[in-house]
């Protein structure tokens, strides 16, 4: 149960980006973020990035890796859908659907809350076509899947697959303290309902440089293969996440709730970025102002690091990452 008088003290989160409109600093946002090397080592890093926090759904590529050490046998769309935070499309509705469908389950069995489709476009189909809020629409619905297959496999109950008791959330939890190297005693609900671990920014940079430079023949490069090849089923059309695969080819990427951006390259390198006031708008800024700094922009991500803000119908000022590296105590190595 939840009680403030747990709360631990906030991180000391630095100055990351800005949105002006005319003359002025209309918003300021603050958060995290780090980037590491192929070893592991932090190769800059603003903020706390060494503070305990919530990857959300960024955790999910993970969760995926404990259900394949578990007999879990999905390629392709299907295990992209298993580590997506997808839009709710048609597409994404009838692979969810085709995973539960590879064990002979049924939608009724998944245990994440009914919503309308994630995607603003998607949802106005659905509501189009007569939808209403669904499990399979819900945008983790593909992991939730996948987690009932994998019980099923392992003769696991099915009901009560989101205990933290649960065999399966402990092969999640062991995963995550493996590929971590943390010990995850911290931990909460995400939105969907799923257990979810606390992990340092450090630490899950490092995961994502592990999963986006693994060899092909390996459950981590299967998932991260999975992912890059089908960007579309990670996110959406109009998603930043897909976006930036689709224009980085080899580039690894997952965001999650209340501003987390994960990036990982293919030499090992990796970037994690947490925004404080969880925009949503902001983090990917952050992220690819930090590929920047990487000399990692393989491709022109000016779309992705600065947005327009309007008036009128009109640009009228911008949201960019500011250059956190000149003047605040991050420390490029």
């Amino acid at each position: 149960m939840y009680n403030q008088s747990f709360v631990a003290a906030p991180p000391a989160h630095a100055l990351l980006a800005t949105q002006t409109r005319g003359e002025l600093v209309e918003n300021i946002h603050h958060g995290s973020v780090v980037a590491t090397g192929a070893e592991g080592e932090v190769l800059f890093a603003v903020g706390e990035p060494t503070a305990l926090f919530y990857a959300r759904s960024a955790l999910k590529p993970l969760q995926t890796l404990a259900m394949l050490r578990n007999g879990l046998a999905l390629d392709g769309e299907l295990l992209a859908l298993a580590t997506a935070s997808h839009s709710g499309s048609r597409a994404h509705v009838e692979a969810a659907l085709a995973i539960l469908r590879t064990h002979g389950l049924e939608p009724k069995q998944l245990r994440n809350f009914p919503s309308m489709p994630y995607g603003e476009q998607e949802r106005d189909e659905w509501v189009r076509s007569g939808g209403s809020s669904d499990q399979l629409t819900q945008n983790c619905s593909g992991k939730h899947a996948a987690m009932l297959v994998t019980c099923r496999i392992n003769d696991w109950p099915l009901d009560d697959y989101l205990h933290i008791e649960h065999p399966l959330q402990q092969a999640v939890q062991t995963t995550v303290e493996e590929f971590t190297g943390e010990i995850a005693t911290t931990w909460s609900v995400d939105g969907c309902g799923t257990p979810v671990f606390a992990t340092s920014l450090n630490a899950i940079a490092c995961v994502y440089g592990h999963f986006a430079s693994a060899p092909l023949d390996t459950p981590e490069g299967r998932i991260a293969d999975a992912m890059r090849t089908n960007p579309a089923m990670v996110a959406g059309e109009a998603r930043d996440t897909t976006a930036i695969m689709r224009a980085q080819p080899g580039l690894l990427a997952k965001d999650g709730a209340d501003g987390i951006q994960l990036i990982g390259l293919p030499d090992g390198r990796a970037v994690a970025v947490k925004i404080a006031d969880g925009g949503e708008h902001v983090r990917m800024r952050v992220a690819a102002r930090a590929l920047q700094y990487l000399d990692a922009a393989e491709s022109d991500l000016t779309g992705l690091a600065a947005t327009p803000a309007l008036g009128g119908g009109k640009v009228v000022g911008e949201l960019r990452a500011v250059d956190f590296l000149d003047y605040t105590s991050g420390v490029r190595q």
